[in-house]
């Protein structure tokens, strides 16, 4: 469904030349499929998620989805990002219902639709609310809304979740998984947490830096609906934890100098630990 092929991207530096944010990167996704994009900051994640949804165009190489060349943004890709761009003048419901007002739905059409996704995240008692009065998992909920209102076939999803505190995390975690069971929607998700990644992913795509590439990818051969404490999910957390040590050293030695070593003692402490956080 979606192809990159041989995709690489620089932007230019305020003191001459490119920054190469990813370079040849060859990565498919099937449809129905939820990959995960795993890596330090600055690994080009987020570039490639943009390139995905026709914000960027790359420099070199081919973006396609179902075979067409992707060279703007469409009505078949949504983008949901890490905050949540919730029009404050408008309630939940006007806000889902946004998009499809924007498209001509008749009225009474767009509100029914913007009322079964409301209610599909469990926000249905919140629906004239405005945005200042929801908590932020509220808000994201709402933001998933008004995308899936736009039925689109592929779902962008950039740190959607980084803001929000572990037991929300958790909760949007089961809706978000529930949700693509449900709909069969293609999911692209940007993520520095390696259990979050391992919990939603059919295939976790490890990232390398300084450019980024592809270093490796873990299937995760897990029953749906998962939990936390399934063995499957556990090893899979530490193969990906050992796979981007090395890349966290070279970012950590880039900020700190070229004597800098990773205790690896140290590192193995906590797996569901942001990755590349704060660097």
């Amino acid at each position: 469904m979606i192809e990159l092929h041989n995709i690489s991207k620089s932007f230019p530096q305020r003191t001459g030349g490119r920054y190469v944010a990813v370079e040849q990167i060859d990565l498919t996704i099937g449809k129905g499929e939820f990959v995960s994009l795993l890596g330090p900051s600055g690994c080009g994640k987020s570039t490639l998620l943009n390139l995905v949804a026709g914000l960027e165009r790359p420099d070199q190489g081919t973006a396609t989805i179902h075979g067409k060349p992707i060279v703007k943004p469409g009505a078949d890709r949504v983008v949901v990002f890490q905050e949540h761009a919730l029009f404050p003048w408008l309630t939940v419901q006007d806000n889902v219902a946004f998009g499809l007002k924007q498209k001509g739905v008749p009225k009474k059409e767009r509100l029914a639709l913007a009322t079964e996704h409301i209610k599909s995240v469990h926000l249905g008692k919140f629906a004239d609310r405005y945005p200042h009065e929801l908590s932020g998992g509220m808000k994201q909920r709402a933001s998933i809304a008004r995308a899936l209102a736009m039925d689109p076939d592929v779902l962008l999803m950039d740190e959607p979740f980084s803001a929000l505190d572990e037991q929300t995390r958790m909760i949007l975690h089961k809706d978000l998984e529930d949700i693509w069971m449900r709909t069969g929607k293609t999911i692209l998700f940007i993520t520095h947490n390696i259990r979050e990644a391992v919990l939603l992913s059919d295939r976790v795509v490890v990232m390398a830096t300084q450019p980024g590439r592809i270093k490796r990818e873990f299937p995760i051969h897990s029953a749906r609906p998962r939990l936390l404490g399934d063995s499957v999910l556990h090893r899979a957390e530490s193969s990906i934890l050992e796979e981007l040590a090395e890349e966290l050293e070279k970012v950590l030695k880039e900020e700190m100098g070229d004597g800098y070593r990773l205790k690896k003692d140290a590192f193995y402490r906590d797996p569901a630990g942001g990755v590349g956080d704060g660097i």
